[in-house]
């Protein structure tokens, strides 16, 4: 029995999909601007976890995640510029460009994370006409109203506005909590179509029936969701910051335009945090994929130090956490080297996995069961055939990382091997230094004893990693 946390509830639920086996799940995907950091990323973890365990399952899974390449402002409350065109101007390139290079980075994350694609990655750019036919349904039920700088929702005429978030409406502030906006009825009320500005042309603009411009932030999920999942539809996912503004709007919005609810279940992933301090772009503690691998980690090892804190918990990132979790996933590729071919496995310990997993997606939990299993006097078969099981949820890549070290070594890299050993029996360290490299490029270590070398195959940094 799968049970979730609910945001919308505050509850944790029986897990039931609108259509029996077959769920339909929208993540909430990034605004590519920049490179995703690795607190951005353990959103997307959370939802590949969630994706594998409703497969573990036995459900039949449609994941939406959507691109943002257009109107997320730097002002989350609609002020501000726009990222996209912001960064580009910074970066001397198009925003179309540059859009497409931070996508193609984000892509290469996931992959790198051994993160299951979405079925569909839809871009906000292509949809624009969704989205204007969502706003015209809004209009023609009265909940738009026209300001100098866009179209906006009227928040007031919804009264159960913010129950996501749980929002004092009456306690927020013009000013304190969001920015100041003389048009704008209520300071909650959002943006659905900005106007482009009259003094200045956009990189990324379309005509609608209310004027040159561009989509608010929140109405592409809305349109996107409804398009490919329909609505209501089963799972929505995000970080926790989309709570307050983001995933309220969208669930305003959708509701008012058609009457019923978005999604059934919403479930959000916790902040990374560096000595308590949430990771951010404007905290300026930024940690990309790739500084973690220039430093020596794999990404999995990222992805395995993610899976020891629960989804809904913090994650305190220091390198000391990161180097433990880079060191427990060596030993546990090294266990499963050692062991036959799978067999039967370890019932108790799968049926201890099951519910660990499915209780609320307990992930440090389902890792002490396979470390149990380990630690287990099972036959190494029957470990790996559960570990393999295990594996299926947690993406650790261990089938494909065995039959890497498993694999004989190749004459080449003996080669070079023989020849570091005759290099360090002559002195010559520097070309040691390099053959040692040349061998590590070739994707294996030579570790030194007494009596020369010995090679053995590294473990696979990740699933697209050099």
């Amino acid at each position: 029995m799968l049970k979730l946390f609910n945001t919308l509830t505050r509850k944790k639920e029986e897990f039931t999909p609108l259509v029996k086996n077959r769920v339909g799940i929208y993540s909430c995907g990034p605004t590519v601007y920049d490179f995703a950091h690795i607190g951005n990323l353990r959103a997307f973890l959370f939802a590949d976890i969630l994706k594998r365990t409703l497969l573990y399952n036995g459900f039949e899974v449609k994941h939406i995640m959507n691109i943002t390449d257009v109107g997320h402002l730097t002002g989350d409350r609609d002020m501000g510029t726009d990222k996209l065109e912001q960064a580009a101007r910074e970066k001397q390139k198009s925003a179309w460009e540059l859009a497409s290079y931070y996508t193609d980075a984000f892509l290469h994350d996931l992959k790198s994370l051994n993160i299951l694609n979405a079925d569909k990655f839809p871009k906000a750019t292509d949809h624009i006409k969704d989205m204007i036919k969502l706003i015209e349904v809004l209009e023609k039920k009265g909940f738009t109203y026209r300001t100098t700088d866009g179209i906006y929702f009227d928040t007031g005429k919804l009264p159960d506005y913010g129950k996501l978030a749980k929002l004092d409406i009456e306690g927020l502030r013009e000013g304190a909590r969001v920015e100041v906006n003389p048009d704008k009825r209520s300071p909650t009320d959002f943006a659905l179509w900005k106007f482009s500005p009259s003094d200045s042309k956009r990189e990324m603009e379309w005509q609608s029936p209310w004027g040159v411009g561009f989509p608010g932030w929140h109405i592409e999920c809305s349109a996107m969701s409804t398009k490919y999942l329909g609505q209501p539809f089963d799972i929505h996912t995000g970080g926790i910051d989309h709570i307050p503004v983001h995933h309220t709007n969208e669930i305003a919005q959708s509701e008012a335009a058609y009457g019923k609810p978005l999604a059934n279940v919403w479930l959000h992933s916790e902040f990374v945090v560096i000595d308590e301090t949430r990771m951010g772009k404007s905290e300026g503690n930024l940690l990309t994929l790739e500084e973690l691998q220039k430093r020596g980690y794999s990404s999995l090892a990222y992805r395995y130090f993610a899976l020891q804190a629960h989804y809904r918990s913090k994650l305190n990132f220091t390198w000391e956490a990161l180097e433990g979790a880079q060191n427990a996933l060596n030993n546990l590729y090294a266990a499963i080297a050692e062991y036959k071919e799978p067999q039967i496995g370890c019932a108790e310990f799968e049926s201890q996995f099951l519910e660990a997993i499915n209780d609320d997606l307990d992930t440090p939990k389902a890792l002490a069961v396979m470390w149990e299993v380990v630690h287990s006097d099972y036959p190494g078969e029957a470990k790996l055939q559960s570990i393999l099981q295990f594996d299926k949820v947690l993406g650790l890549s261990l089938a494909e990382t065995r039959r890497k070290l498993l694999k004989p070594i190749p004459d080449d890299v003996e080669k070079l091997k023989n020849q570091r050993d005759k290099a360090r029996e002559e002195k010559k360290w520097q070309l040691s230094d390099e053959l040692r490299k040349k061998i590590k490029k070739s994707g294996y270590i030579a570790k030194d004893t007494d009596h020369g070398s010995v090679l053995s195959a590294s473990p696979s940094p990740g699933p697209d990693e050099e």
